[in-house]
């Protein structure tokens, strides 16, 4: 089953005085259910402008985009998906704790139940002991915590996440490949963007890589087992080739 459908998806963006910017070019591919997907890209290819269509925060100029089978905009869809986006912005006057509570009441959690969930989130993001401190006083890796965390509310069926590994230090990364098997292991679907190559070829099933709004290449890690070098060798040379390409079709 895919979890999450994009059909020749087109975004563009207004310019004043001049063309619009295309960021996301007749995008389509799929992630099926139970599967980590890295989304790979250098700086401006494309990849938040298509998570934010994918959350229904970016409408798509053309093409569409489906979850569980629903539209993205379908509340039925949205309320089985957890979200980190790529800068989360947390309330400087709120705790960890308040701020998780907060976003469990907006996911429909009360009482006894929502309590429960908060408390086992901050233990399993190992921010228990900074569970009364003012958000302005964590560090930029305790406010990522804090953020998957809230991503993790309400039990989602498919993690979206951009950026997942920023701030974190390498014990952080650890243990976010850990937590991310363990969600694996339960059934949720996780698509993520990352730079970290060495995280995306750690817990990756899949990658799909992004140029210039295009998909260029979509490949397992096994299928990449017998290439010669890292996957971050593999990266550089698969989007060096995209750029030749297209800079071939610009001058044809």
């Amino acid at each position: 089953m895919a979890v999450v459908e994009v059909r020749n998806l087109v975004i563009e963006y207004r310019r004043l005085f001049r063309p619009p910017l295309r960021a996301v070019d007749n995008l389509s591919f799929e992630v099926r259910e139970g599967e980590i997907v890295g989304f790979l890209g250098v700086n401006g290819a494309g990849k938040t402008s298509t998570i934010k269509a994918i959350m229904g925060f970016q409408p798509p100029t053309s093409g569409s985009i489906r979850l569980f089978g629903l539209s993205a905009t379908d509340p039925r869809a949205r309320q089985q998906v957890g979200f980190l986006p790529e800068t989360a912005l947390y309330s400087p006057y709120l705790t960890p704790y308040e701020t998780l509570r907060l976003y469990g009441e907006l996911h429909g959690l009360r009482g006894h139940a929502l309590k429960a969930q908060v408390e086992a989130l901050l233990e399993a993001l190992k921010i228990d002991h900074k569970a009364h401190t003012l958000n302005k006083h964590l560090s930029k890796g305790m406010l990522q915590r804090v953020g998957i965390a809230q991503a993790l509310l309400g039990d989602p069926k498919l993690l979206v996440l951009d950026e997942v590994s920023s701030g974190l230090d390498p014990i952080g990364r650890r243990e976010l490949r850990d937590l991310l098997k363990v969600q694996q292991a339960r059934g949720v679907t996780i698509f993520f963007s990352s730079h970290d190559l060495n995280e995306v070829a750690t817990i990756c099933d899949r990658i799909l890589i992004l140029h210039q709004g295009r998909l260029i290449a979509e490949h397992t890690l096994s299928e990449l087992a017998g290439y010669p070098g890292s996957l971050e060798d593999y990266f550089v040379a698969t989007v060096q080739s995209g750029r030749d390409a297209l800079l071939k079709e610009v001058a044809a």
